[in-house]
């Protein structure tokens, strides 16, 4: 189906965007990606990335979203050896990629038996921590694996591959509305995956932002991540390492739709950290990173037909769980847009 005009036009950049536009380009219709900002300036830059179903509101389809993304993850974490025969393929001799790895670190809460927390990658690793493993001012923990993301390198490795499946160029544009992103795209089917954007696109005034504020820093050589929380929504204190680096946190600001770095905040977040790990009271602050994640009271994932005869797959409202429920939703945002182009459901 491919001539002048792109058979899908992807709207927004992010980890849901890059996603959706790999199914699409691997599927083998022409795509474009076009969004208000490039990949490495969108939301999903900033996110702490582990995996985990958080801020998301309740959908019968979320656990098996977050499913299929565990999957993706944990593949993506692991190396592969070369299979045997004839019938070997480049996917089985991937090495593993460095931008995700499967960690081990402790969930803890300031309530006293509290429940253990939902992102756990594997509910047979999550132990009980002794007391002595409990950081000051917490009184539940748990020691659990989950897979972390450093997101830049993902970020990049999701554009990479969607080009090489014969995706266009990521193309920046801003669409003020869908009427003018169905007019100017000329794609007979759009995917909507404009994260907070939605907001004034669609207009949908359902998704509101949750700004999250994170520090990039030096890593004084953790290898365990960790995450912190309270009763109040805002009570949210996390790190994880990357290597050489670390992401701190963090804040949940709910209908704060300012991406400035706050100074008072990144103190704040640095000493909550080092109330956890003092090795953080003099680590080198390399970066600040800031995010709205696109909170609705249920992701939006569905198909509608607009009145110029253009087929729109919404999806968006994913909250704080973005790269969680990634390529779950992505592979089902591709089905209803091949299903608009009258073609069979992406794998």
């Amino acid at each position: 189906m491919h001539d002048d005009k792109p058979d899908v036009t992807v709207i927004g950049a992010g980890v849901i965007g890059l996603t959706t536009a790999v199914c699409l380009a691997e599927a083998g219709v022409s795509v474009a990606v076009h969004s208000a900002e490039p990949p490495q300036r969108t939301t999903s830059v900033a996110a702490g990335a582990v995996w985990g179903p958080h801020l998301v509101g309740p959908d019968d389809r979320v656990p098996r979203w977050a499913a299929d993304t565990l999957l993706v993850l944990r593949d993506l974490s692991e190396a592969r050896a070369p299979a045997a025969g004839p019938e070997a393929s480049a996917v089985d001799a991937d090495p593993a990629h460095p931008f995700v790895h499967l960690a081990s670190g402790i969930a803890a809460s300031r309530a006293a038996n509290s429940e253990a927390p939902d992102f756990a990658a594997d509910a047979a690793s999550i132990t009980v921590c002794e007391p002595a493993e409990i950081p000051a001012g917490y009184l539940s923990a748990w020691r659990l694996s989950a897979p972390l993301v450093s997101m830049p390198e993902y970020l990049s490795y999701l554009n990479q591959r969607y080009l090489r499946a014969g995706g266009s160029p990521v193309a920046t544009v801003f669409y003020p509305t869908l009427a003018e992103a169905a007019r100017s795209a000329g794609s007979p089917v759009l995917v909507n995956c404009s994260g907070s954007g939605a907001h004034g696109l669609v207009p949908d005034p359902q998704v509101t932002p949750v700004r999250g504020q994170a520090i990039i820093t030096s890593n004084p050589g953790l290898t365990d991540f960790f995450v912190g929380t309270g009763p109040d929504a805002g009570d949210l204190t996390y790190f994880f390492p990357h290597a050489d680096r670390l992401v701190l946190g963090g804040t949940e600001q709910a209908g704060n739709w300012s991406r400035e770095p706050d100074d008072a905040t990144a103190h704040r977040i640095i000493a909550s950290c080092a109330a956890v790990e003092p090795a953080l009271n003099k680590v080198a602050v390399i970066a600040h990173r800031v995010g709205l994640r696109p909170y609705r009271p249920q992701v939006r994932l569905e198909s509608e037909l607009m009145q110029a005869g253009v087929t729109v797959v919404h999806n968006y409202g994913h909250g704080g769980s973005g790269v969680t429920l990634s390529w779950g939703c992505a592979r089902d945002a591709a089905g209803l847009a091949l299903a608009a182009l009258g073609l069979s459901k992406a794998s």
